[in-house]
């Protein structure tokens, strides 16, 4: 899958959550963008479908790019950082992992874990 323009014309990071297909794709993605929180889900989990209204906010609202990862088309990704549980949201700053958290979170604590880095 090739990864659409990280950045607007104006430079920002997109205002929607970009669907990640492999490791090559994240990595271009995470070079791309300063701040990316990658949230690596599955289309059966509950809580993931209750945390992606969160998730699309924080694309529109914040700096920080937003990755998703579908874990079961992507079980080596997901088993390269060691994802154990969905939702299982890691965040990316100046193309280093910094933060990882797992489970439903409130956009109030993504968006200050985002703010930390952006």
């Amino acid at each position: 899958m090739t990864v659409e323009p990280s950045t607007d014309s104006n430079g920002r990071s997109p205002a929607e959550p970009v669907a990640i297909d492999g490791q090559a794709a994240l990595d271009e993605f995470v070079a791309e963008n300063d701040v990316v929180l990658a949230d690596f889900y599955a289309d059966w989990c509950g809580p993931c479908k209750m945390l992606e209204p969160t998730v699309e906010r924080l694309a529109a609202d914040t700096d920080a790019a937003v990755a998703k990862v579908d874990v079961d088309a992507n079980q080596p990704l997901a088993q390269a950082y060691g994802v154990r549980g969905v939702p299982t949201l890691i965040l990316f700053a100046g193309g280093e992992k910094v933060e990882e958290v797992v489970g439903v979170q409130s956009g109030d604590r993504l968006r200050s874990l985002i703010e930390r880095y952006a």
